[in-house]
């Protein structure tokens, strides 16, 4: 499966593990287009310069190569497809109040992971021990593996190369852990009380053996609905567990045993009314060719699908919700055509003399 412009384009994450290797894919060209100006900027190098191993994860403690201060940072978040590490903190426009934030990125070759402090011992009597910070000049990947409970990647990060040199070489450097989610005080006004919670609210009925054992096999859902309409109807016995007689209200509808079942019947259906229109059309040639009447009694089965087809998303569309609401809307029109009726039926008019009422002016004139 390819990928697409928008994984190209939220391609930097915050998650420390692999789950597959999708980055590596070639990007198309055409995805650096931008079709707005408020579309992203979307980048991404060159397949054989892309990681494969990502040993730098967001949750690491970092220093860039190059720097004399040897400072620490954390690594927020990083993107697969430009090799990019973001920096926690490191503001671009720090000062700026009237830009966009944006995160400091460094190339991933110019990231040392943080292995920890190394203390000096004093080579002269006056001199002090002095702790310094040590980096991993080079790392690499060992044992890569599948793991399928995770569902992800795994792999070990032995440190091969360090600044500054130490003897000591082939560390393994454990994953950045994730922080604790702080969990906050419920609210006692909107959160559950645990009596509530404790409190027994379902007791199961208690079933004899004896019971259990005599109970009729050729007891039905029918019965049992008769029963309740009717108590008088069929006689039935009122101790035995509801849930015998609920198995199709409580078995899921949608599992892949009866889903399948539900298509094999379609199949078969459609197998069969085409197989009576063939024999309906074979029946009566009227001068035609085999060959022709097939052809009719498939375009008549295809007519007859499309129809059922039609017939089955109106009776989807009418819901009971629709059907009220049409109803609804039609006794509205109904009173409002009512009104209007009464109000011209009870109109009145004031004399004038630029009036003509048929009738009453005529004896007017004549008088």
């Amino acid at each position: 499966m390819s990928l697409t412009r928008i994984q190209v384009q939220r391609a930097t994450t915050v998650s420390p593990w692999t789950r597959d290797f999708r980055h590596l894919l070639p990007v198309p060209k055409h995805f650096q287009n931008r079709q707005t100006w408020f579309d992203p900027i979307t980048k991404a190098v060159r397949v054989k310069d892309r990681i494969k191993y990502w040993n730098v994860v967001p949750g690491d403690q970092i220093c860039i190569r190059g720097d004399t201060r040897k400072t620490i940072h954390e690594v927020l978040s990083i993107n697969k497809f430009t090799n990019r590490v973001y920096l926690k903190g490191a503001n671009l426009h720090e000062g700026k109040p009237y830009k966009t934030p944006v995160n400091r990125s460094v190339h991933y070759s110019r990231c040392m992971l943080y292995i920890g402090e190394q203390v000096l011992q004093a080579t002269s009597p006056g001199e002090q021990s002095k702790a310094i910070s040590v980096f991993a000049r080079r790392v690499g990947a060992r044992d890569p593996h599948w793991d399928p409970i995770l569902y992800r990647w795994n792999w070990k990060r032995l440190v091969l190369a360090t600044d500054p040199y130490t003897p000591k070489t082939k560390i393994e450097l454990e994953w950045p852990q994730p922080e604790e989610r702080e969990h906050k005080e419920p609210n006692p006004l909107l959160d559950t009380t645990p009596e509530a919670v404790r409190e027994i609210t379902y007791k199961p009925p208690v079933f004899s053996l004896s019971k259990l054992i005599s109970l009729q096999s050729d007891a039905t859902e029918k019965a049992y609905l008769r029963t309740l309409f009717n108590p008088s109807a069929v006689p039935f016995d009122t101790s035995a567990p509801m849930e015998v007689h609920l198995t199709k209200e409580l078995s899921n509808p949608h599992s892949r045993a009866k889903k399948q079942a539900r298509w094999q019947a379609a199949v078969k259906r459609k197998s069969t009314l085409f197989k009576k229109f063939i024999a309906q059309e074979l029946k009566n040639l009227n001068g035609r060719s085999i060959r022709d009447a097939r052809a009719e009694a498939a375009f008549k089965y295809r007519q007859k699908l499309e129809e059922e087809r039609k017939s089955e998303k109106k009776r989807r569309w009418l819901t009971k919700d629709r059907l009220e609401k049409m109803d609804r809307k039609s006794k509205r029109k109904a009173r409002k055509a009512e009104k209007q009726k009464e109000k011209l039926s009870q109109l009145v008019l004031r004399d004038a003399p630029n009036q003509f009422i048929p009738g009453k002016s005529a004896r007017r004139q004549e008088a």
